[in-house]
């Protein structure tokens, strides 16, 4: 079965709500509506109720399965209480007046919506960029446990070839407590997807081949990520070719039972990470999609500001897989 008919299977029928706070975006509104009509969410789009009418008037949608929040329409006893929840929140960092302007801002309502249990996730990006998303994400919903941070991944996907690449979206330049932390986190998406992880740690050195002190970053990760999880299979530091062909595998790291096998892959950094998707992508021929944002208490998703009404709706799937 497809990855996405294996999630929205998983999904369908699970009455998982998603909010969407860029209502007034034609992409996201079609999505929205066959996400709907597919049965598998129940979607809020968040925005100036008159313009996101207009922009369904126009392109011949039907909003009647979907429901509309206008934040500047929002009661104002509902909207205070959103207010002093997230005053509560942050925990003396903001004060009523700027927690009012704030939601004003419709990722920031959203990520409330989220927050407060009326909404099961949120997806955004369309036309914000990945800071105005993660921002509330990171002042509101926070890290789950065990969780320092976030990362992001994109899942490759060729055919039956299924693969998760990480981080390829947020940490620019990460010390071995991180990789480590990003190792379980991609671990863990990789079960969301239906992967038994195996995760390779990279390197341009396998078992020591070279010296240097990144690549005893990713050893150190690696062991780290071992006591952290030690029941998953984790490996490093290994090539990529160590990591994915078996031949080279037992060449290099013979003793490994990750090596040769690999499905999740962790790069040194996100350099490095957004190259190898990116290569992929383009001359690999695999379709990327994501980021998904890794390690939140709740599953908030970044789209990308090129993203095509498929890509909505796909993303839109994953979060709320990742919400079950």
């Amino acid at each position: 079965m497809e990855l996405f008919e294996q999630l929205s299977a998983k999904i369908k029928g699970q009455d998982k709500t998603l909010v969407f706070p860029e209502g007034e975006d034609v992409r996201v509104q079609g999505a929205a509506i066959r996400l709907a009509a597919d049965g598998l969410i129940k979607p809020i789009l968040l925005g100036n109720q008159a313009e996101i009418k207009a922009v369904a008037t126009n392109n011949g949608f039907d909003l009647a399965a979907v429901e509309v929040i206008d934040p500047a329409q929002y009661p104002k006893e509902q909207f205070e209480t959103m207010v002093n929840a997230l005053v509560e929140r942050r925990n003396g960092k903001t004060d009523a007046d700027t927690a009012a302007k704030w939601l004003t801002d419709v990722n920031y309502f959203g990520t409330m919506l989220v927050y407060m249990g009326q909404a099961d996730g949120m997806v955004s990006g369309a036309t914000h960029p990945t800071g105005d998303t993660v921002r509330p994400a990171l002042q509101i919903i926070k890290t789950k446990p065990g969780s320092s941070r976030i990362s992001g991944a994109f899942v490759m996907q060729k055919g039956d070839q299924r693969y998760i690449f990480a981080d390829a979206a947020i940490n620019i330049d990460i010390d071995a407590q991180t990789m480590a932390e990003i190792a379980i986190q991609s671990a863990q998406t990789a079960q969301v997807f239906g992967l038994d992880p195996k995760v390779a740690m990279l390197s341009f050195s396998s078992k020591g081949s070279a010296k240097a002190p990144q690549v005893d970053k990713v050893a150190e990760a690696t062991k780290l990520a071992h006591e952290a999880a030690p029941d998953l299979a984790i490996d490093g530091e290994l090539q990529f070719d160590a990591a994915i062909v078996e031949s080279v595998a037992a060449a290099k790291a013979p003793e490994s039972t990750v090596a040769g096998h690999a499905n999740v892959f962790v790069f040194p950094d996100l350099q490095a990470g957004n190259i190898g998707y990116k290569i992929a992508q383009r001359l690999g021929g695999f379709e990327a999609i994501g980021p998904v944002l890794q390690g939140l208490a709740k599953p908030i998703s970044d789209l990308s500001r090129g993203a095509n009404e498929e890509d909505v709706y796909k993303v839109a799937i994953i979060t709320a897989a990742q919400a079950l």
